[in-house]
């Protein structure tokens, strides 16, 4: 039996997941420019539409209270493969076969491409819940791994917590000098059994392409 996809709504104290509106794009903007300028890795306003474009129903929204305080963009892609970070997903095309460049919807690998969290609200626990909603969802949906890719030296915090780094797999240094792909099973759990406790935990301060510090 196929685990329920969690609800998105009130949860987390004063927060709410939900999934992302024609109104928010904005905000998120505004958000990825913060996180990803000063890197030289932000993608802008079409890019990121066309990541969620991809999969609606694993990108969500954050909101703590009236205010937009994160957001996650995952969507499938063959394992080993990852969005170009110079241009749009091609949303019209079909899936590809496992190992073509481009979204797979028959992939059972979600990529993690993009987790931010507002910089003045991090620290608050607000990135791990809004992972782990995103790890809930993609157990509930059949995915089998999760994968990303780490910049900014990250690799050593992702290890730390179950992620494999891939050597080899990035073909350019699109994503930054210190970028590694890496990816973690997804393990089926029991019906009714509870979710484990520090599964991807979010960083704190460290940059990484999905930030979720």
């Amino acid at each position: 039996m196929r685990p329920t996809v969690p609800p998105v709504g009130p949860a987390h104290g004063a927060t709410r997941v939900r999934h992302i509106a024609a109104g928010d794009w904005e905000e998120i903007v505004a958000l990825e420019s913060g996180a990803y300028a000063g890197l030289g890795l932000s993608e802008g306003r079409e890019a990121l539409r066309s990541r969620a474009d991809a999969s609606p129903a694993t990108c969500f929204v954050l909101e703590a209270g009236a205010r937009l305080a994160g957001y996650v963009l995952a969507l499938p892609y063959p394992a080993f493969r990852y969005p170009d970070l110079d241009r749009p997903e091609d949303v019209a095309l079909p899936p590809g076969p496992t190992g073509s460049s481009g979204p797979s919807l028959s992939s059972g690998n979600l990529h993690l491409h993009d987790m931010v969290i507002a910089e003045d609200l991090r620290r608050r626990g607000l990135a791990r819940h809004l992972l782990r909603h995103l790890v809930l969802t993609a157990r509930a949906l059949g995915y089998e791994r999760i994968s990303l890719v780490a910049v900014g030296c990250s690799e050593r915090f992702w290890a730390a917590r179950g992620f494999t780094a891939h050597a080899g797999v990035l073909s350019s240094d699109g994503y930054g000098p210190d970028a590694v792909y890496m990816s973690q099973p997804l393990v089926a759990l029991p019906d009714g059994a509870p979710e484990p406790v520090g599964v991807a935990v979010a960083p704190r301060g460290i940059p990484v392409r999905d930030e979720v510090s």
